[in-house]
């Protein structure tokens, strides 16, 4: 049985900017369906847990066009390419690299808006969806902005106010508060804003003071001093493209799409049920939805409800780990156990009526190299689809159970 694992966070200046830090430490429990570790959290869970009632049976797979609207193919591209990506990036694999890299690159050879920082749509707060992590970035650029039940934004204001300033905000909760690390800040040309960190400081729920940070922003010099340049912002003003003085990229966006909006609350672990409840309502057309169970491998990261059975027993319910759909009508769950260790079930589905099919599981193994000790399972489940799409997938399953599956790449 694994235990609930908890980790401590070094939490120090926030680097949109990159700038020094003095760190110091904030110990913080990862959220439960977090998804750097769904799949050994579930084992520790109670059976009382409450399951999910969700109302809608069935949703469109075309995102709403109004929501949509406000962003290109070329920026699609890359909000396609973030969805699956922990930690900001932090835990991206070579291929989503490439991928984000890719799209990136498309958009600053596109026409954004010309000379962005005298425009009026790069003023306001922007929510860090990505950044990058060359060598040079600092510390807490590497550890603090691949906390995923953090939020972590950006505040631009410079036309729109007697003190230009580049404000970096981490909100820990609604009920613990925020940390705001500012910076004063002057535009150098179209493209480049020069800044200058000069004071942070905690805002805390449980305290009527604000907690100064303690960074000696005077005595450092130099190393307060940076640059920032936009290198794409959308004609919308919702997508932002930035590069750091010290090589790092950054992807932030004003407004986020619905699938965006559902995985960020299932990695804060709040309101999740409402979130799923929400989506489907305003992706609903029961009368023209009929999804297809799509191939490719599909990584669970939620699930409505969880059992303290034996883990064989949450493996071969698809509660844990991995969904694989192949051609031909088969399809495998696989779960890892330990290194080098795996539990695999492998069996058929046949689609019985609209966005529905019959799985049955009757192929066990715990395969080890090369070697596989067959395990004496069936199983047969229905599977009704509640969504899809070619990166995200919600269903409902065993026992009634809603899963959120994300495509791997």
């Amino acid at each position: 049985m694994v235990a609930l694992r908890f980790y401590t966070v070094e939490m120090s200046l926030p680097c949109l900017c990159q700038c020094p830090s003095s760190p110091i430490s904030l110990s913080s429990s990862s959220p439960r369906y977090n998804l750097l570790n769904t799949t050994s959290k579930r084992l520790d869970s109670s059976r009382n847990c409450r399951t999910l009632r969700i109302s809608c049976s069935s949703s469109s797979t075309v995102t709403d066009q109004t929501q949509q609207s406000s962003f290109n193919d070329a920026e699609l591209k890359l909000i396609d390419a973030l969805i699956g990506i922990q930690g900001r990036g932090k835990s991206a694999s070579p291929r989503q690299l490439n991928d984000v890299d890719s799209a990136v690159k498309v958009l600053e050879g596109l026409e954004g808006i010309q000379n962005p920082t005298d425009s009026d749509l790069i003023e306001g707060r922007w929510r860090l969806m990505f950044t990058t992590r060359p060598g040079t970035a600092s510390p807490i650029q590497r550890t603090f902005t691949g906390v995923d039940v953090f939020t972590v934004f950006q505040d631009v204001y410079l036309k729109t106010t007697n003190d230009p300033r580049v404000s970096n905000i981490v909100k820990f909760s609604d009920f613990i508060g925020e940390l705001k690390v500012e910076a004063a800040a002057s535009i150098k040309d179209g493209k480049r804003v020069l800044f200058r960190f000069d004071r942070a400081a905690f805002s805390l729920k449980f305290l009527p003071f604000k907690v100064p940070y303690p960074v000696p922003f005077r005595l450092l010099g130099d190393e307060a001093k940076g640059w920032l340049d936009t290198t794409y912002l959308s004609p919308s003003g919702n997508l932002r493209i930035s590069r750091g003085n010290k090589g790092t990229t950054f992807v932030l966006q004003k407004e986020t799409l619905p699938r965006q909006k559902l995985l960020a609350t299932i990695s804060q672990d709040k309101g999740v049920a409402e979130a799923i409840d929400e989506f489907l309502a305003t992706n609903s057309n029961p009368a023209e939805d009929d999804y297809e169970l799509l191939e490719g491998s599909w990584q669970m990261i939620w699930s409505s409800q969880m059992f303290t059975d034996s883990w064989i027993e949450n493996a071969a319910n698809g509660l844990m780990g991995r969904q694989i759909i192949e051609k031909d009508g088969r399809i495998k769950f696989e779960v890892n156990i330990i290194p080098a260790f795996r539990f695999s079930m492998k069996g058929k589905f046949i689609k019985s009526e609209s966005s529905t099919y019959n799985l049955k599981m009757d192929d066990a193994a715990i395969i080890g190299g090369a070697f596989g000790y067959p395990v004496d399972i069936t199983n047969n489940i229905e599977l009704k689809i509640l969504y899809t799409d070619e990166k995200l997938r919600i269903s409902r399953g065993f026992d009634n159970i809603i899963f959120v599956h994300i495509r791997e790449i």
